[in-house]
């Protein structure tokens, strides 16, 4: 069946975004399956940056529908803010271009004041969470008292729902963090005020995926954050709150397994992640700033929707082998392979020493990486400038030789790479 489904290999801001916009001219469909406004991928079109947050970035394609899954946590006035803003770009947004499915969860301004209150409380063991209300949107969706944008259509028990939503949170944040409850009718307004825009764009994602793909129509499934953020099979407990792994597409758009043809793992030319938690391979200091940039070009290494700067560290692929056994994935798109331009030597992580004992995959998965030291592989890097590279004998001998390396220790063949941020600045390899 025509679906592919593109994953993030690391913990997220692995450059999805500008894979998405490229196979997304040959998609039908483009559908979003989890996550939130915790997310950002940004594509660079010309002169025009996109950075959405929501709204999968397949819809700068004028032909694509773009589809909202039940997997996603919707902020009803970011996806209002997103849509306004893709409109002033000239990029259509209309009921019949932007679908959202009518089981997704709404990040509610309850969710919001308890995820900065269980963060304050967290003190110096924070999780570094975005604030943007995810985990509580989560919660509350297990818990069986969240709100999800079919409720937006009952119009004579919205505020009952609402109601019993806020309590739920007001008692969490007065009896265990001591903040201010939230109002439950000026919630109840400040949503219903959204549901103007909304309303229209609900429907049932599922059963417009099942008649696509079994008239032929291509489907482009987008995750968002990476694999080792997965809230099973990340390194937990500093994970995201829901399944950004492949087989986390098909549960949330609602389809079962068989459809898919191509899962594209996508994976940095190194490491990195925003906020704590573990990071074998992390640099500071000079080598670290160097891979980060300084923040004065779109591309650099800060975050997308914090504006955080990002820890970053060499190749890691022990963790690499792990992201491709978890999502099953068929072929790897590696970015940024322009930044390790001007290496004399470049690092590659091919192992682990705890001990006296060495590992090439991990004994219970990523969720405790303390005790482990990564192992070095050294190889040449090159000095030439490669961003008007567009087909693999443009590539220096040692690029080619690096992404040679990676293909044979990971037993993957990658088949995109990305030299420049630009939307053409990708080298296909056949």
């Amino acid at each position: 069946m025509p679906l592919d489904i593109v994953v993030g290999t690391q913990w997220g801001d692995e450059g999805k975004g500008r894979f998405v916009d490229l196979l997304a001219a040959g998609a039908d469909y483009v559908a979003r399956y989890n996550g939130g406004d915790n997310a950002g991928h940004t594509v660079n079109v010309g002169q025009q940056i996109f950075k959405l947050h929501l709204i999968p970035s397949g819809i700068i394609h004028p032909h694509t529908v773009a589809l909202i899954g039940n997997g996603v946590a919707v902020n009803p006035k970011v996806l209002i803010t997103e849509m306004e803003t893709l409109v002033e770009s000239g990029i259509e947004i209309s009921p019949e271009r932007l679908i959202l499915s009518y089981a997704a969860h709404m990040i509610t301004p309850a969710h919001l004041a308890l995820d900065e209150a269980q963060e304050k409380a967290r003190g110096n063991a924070k999780i570094g969470t975005t604030l943007r209300g995810i985990g509580p949107a989560y919660t509350s969706k297990v818990a069986r008292h969240g709100l999800r944008l079919v409720d937006m259509l009952n119009e004579a028990n919205f505020d009952h729902a609402v109601e019993v939503h806020v309590k739920e949170i007001n008692h969490q944040l007065t009896s265990l963090y001591g903040a201010e409850p939230q109002d439950p009718g000026k919630v109840a307004d400040e949503l219903k005020g959204y549901a103007v825009r909304i309303v229209p764009h609900i429907g049932d994602i599922s059963s417009t995926l099942y008649d696509a793909l079994g008239a032929g129509r291509r489907v482009l499934a987008e995750g968002a954050q990476g694999t080792l953020l997965d809230l099973d099979h990340g390194t937990y407990p500093f994970v995201t709150s829901s399944t950004p792994t492949a087989p986390g597409a098909l549960v949330g758009l609602g389809l079962g397994p068989g459809y898919e043809e191509r899962v594209i793992g996508v994976t940095k030319s190194f490491q990195s992640r925003v906020g704590s938690g573990p990071f074998p391979t992390e640099l500071s200091g000079d080598l670290a700033n160097r891979l980060r940039g300084t923040g004065e070009q779109p591309w650099d290494e800060f975050g997308t929707t914090t504006g955080r700067p990002r820890r970053v560290g060499w190749l890691d692929l022990v963790l690499l082998r792990y992201a491709v056994r978890i999502n099953g994935i068929t072929e790897l798109a590696l970015t940024k392979l322009d930044i390790l331009s001007g290496y004399e030597r470049i690092k590659i992580c091919i192992g682990y020493r705890q001990g006296d004992k060495e590992f090439s995959k991990l004994p219970f998965g990523p969720s405790d990486l303390s005790g482990f030291e990564p192992l070095y592989e050294e190889i040449p890097g090159w000095q030439e400038v490669i961003r008007d590279a567009r087909k693999w004998e443009d590539l220096p001998a040692e690029a080619r030789s690096y992404i040679l390396r990676i293909e044979e220790l990971i037993g993957i063949q990658i088949r995109l790479v990305s030299v420049g941020p630009e939307r053409e600045q990708v080298v296909e390899i056949s």
